[in-house]
């Protein structure tokens, strides 16, 4: 890992109508436009979809980390967020995040050291940890096998 700070540079370029396409060096492009929410087309990714995608993959993959730091035998992992967009003092933000996530184990696994992990991903996931939204999981584990 490097050392901190980490820097991560995003270009975002468009025209006058139409999508907006970003990029970062080395990654596939992607074209987003505004929600159907907010008169577009609903039909590309937002910076709304793209905020609440990223809260689930970092979940995700603050997960992993933690459970191979654990030695937790793990099989597949399943997070549906959902983003609650409002308007809070005249400010129209992000309120909260609900993450329902869906762990399996294999047979013999230690179901509430599972829950326990998935917890301390929800609680150390540092694009949460940097949002002012309140966030909350809720975490079932499903033995498989």
């Amino acid at each position: 890992m490097q050392n901190y700070p980490h820097h991560y540079r995003v270009r975002a370029e468009a025209g006058s109508a139409g999508v907006v396409t970003i990029g970062s060096a080395g990654l596939a492009a992607l074209e987003t436009a505004a929600p159907a929410e907010f008169g577009g087309p609903g039909d590309r990714w937002s910076p709304e979809t793209l905020l609440v995608a990223a809260v689930g993959d970092c979940f995700i993959l603050t997960f992993r980390a933690i459970a191979r730091a654990s030695k937790l035998d793990w099989t597949a992992l399943a997070c549906d967020v959902e983003g609650v967009l409002d308007r809070v003092d005249r400010e129209v933000r992000f309120t909260e995040f609900r993450l329902s996530a869906v762990l399996e184990v294999p047979q013999g696994g230690n179901e509430d050291r599972a829950r326990r992990l998935m917890e301390k991903a929800e609680a150390s996931c540092l694009v949460t940890r940097s949002l002012l939204a309140a966030v909350h999981l809720e975490a079932a584990v499903r033995v498989v096998g």
